[in-house]
């Protein structure tokens, strides 16, 4: 059954590929059927640069019990973050 569970957001950052580093503008987030890893669906991680074309975007499969500790630990980093650096988090 596909799912095609699927949702975006604009980001700020940077990522590396085959060519090299690009700015990263969006990604997109969805849970459907894997392309590459060994499970039936995955959560899916696409970390894009529309204007760069297809050759830019970061590609990444999980299973949701590897996507749960991934936004435990996104969030833990977060804090740790704000707690040390109150003045970056109040400009973000």
């Amino acid at each position: 059954m596909c799912l095609m569970i699927s949702v975006s957001a604009p980001v700020t950052g940077s990522g590396r590929g085959p060519t090299g580093w690009f700015r990263l503008t969006q990604v997109n987030v969805g849970f459907d059927h894997a392309t590459h890893a060994p499970l039936d669906h995955a959560l899916l991680l696409d970390f894009v640069n529309p204007e760069l074309g297809i050759g830019a975007r970061i590609a990444v499969e999980l299973d949701l019990a590897s996507g749960r500790t991934l936004v435990a630990q996104l969030q833990a980093a977060i804090s740790a973050a704000e707690a040390s650096e109150p003045a970056i988090a109040s400009r973000e």
